[in-house]
């Protein structure tokens, strides 16, 4: 996450926008392909210029954390703790935090997942907002190539975890179903390919998930 988010300093000062730009949107947004979104309008129309489309841009990239807030929700939730509380942890919803407590929230007891997540999630913000500062300072020494690698970066570890995980029902068939459905980003207008192969992708998914949840029940 750390090398993604050094890659986008360098990359924002790149655009010729100043280290504050880089840390508020890192901040703000928290999310790369948002973030990413930003700046090439950005550089584009200059910093000041035409504000609402890069931010309705940027939203409409990361909509992706919405399932994923979903799915993670009911996790964060205690006895005896109003359910409230587990909106406090929506603010660092990204890729690495979400894939993290996936894979450690369920061997948690419930009372303590939401400060094992908070203090997570607070952390690898942090961390962001650092290595994009970082990035801003060393952009003479990233040559375009080596940003392009380090922005790539946290995807492949994110594809790591669910490689890790492909042992489990769930997991296995959300990657096929992701892979068969990723040609259609490429096949289709850029505006909509990544989105067709999301919704296309995610709910063959679902409905693999789901009839296997109906065939473990008639068989238990």
């Amino acid at each position: 996450m750390a090398a993604t988010f050094l890659a986008f300093g360098a990359t924002v000062r790149e655009a010729g926008l100043p280290v504050g730009w880089a840390l508020a949107a890192t901040w703000g947004v928290y999310g790369m392909p948002g973030q990413l979104v930003l700046v090439q309008h950005a550089a584009a129309s200059g910093a000041a210029g035409g504000v609402l489309p890069a931010v309705l841009g940027a939203v409409a990239v990361n909509a992706r954390f919405l399932p994923m807030a979903v799915a993670l929700a009911p996790m964060l939730a205690a006895p005896h703790r109003p359910r409230r509380w587990s909106l406090c942890g929506a603010p660092f919803v990204a890729i690495t935090p979400w894939a993290a407590a996936m894979r450690a929230l369920p061997g948690l007891a419930p009372p303590g997942r939401l400060p094992w997540f908070l203090g997570f999630g607070l952390a690898s913000w942090l961390i962001a907002g650092a290595a994009a500062v970082a990035g801003h300072a060393v952009a003479g020494l990233l040559d375009p190539a080596t940003r392009a690698v380090l922005v790539f970066a946290n995807p492949l570890y994110f594809a790591l975890l669910l490689a890790a995980d492909l042992g489990r029902p769930g997991v296995r068939g959300a990657v096929l179903a992701g892979a068969a459905a990723a040609p259609l980003a490429l096949l289709l207008p850029a505006a909509w390919g990544l989105l067709a192969a999301g919704i296309v992708g995610g709910t063959a998914a679902f409905l693999l998930g789901r009839k296997h949840g109906q065939r473990a029940q008639q068989h238990g």
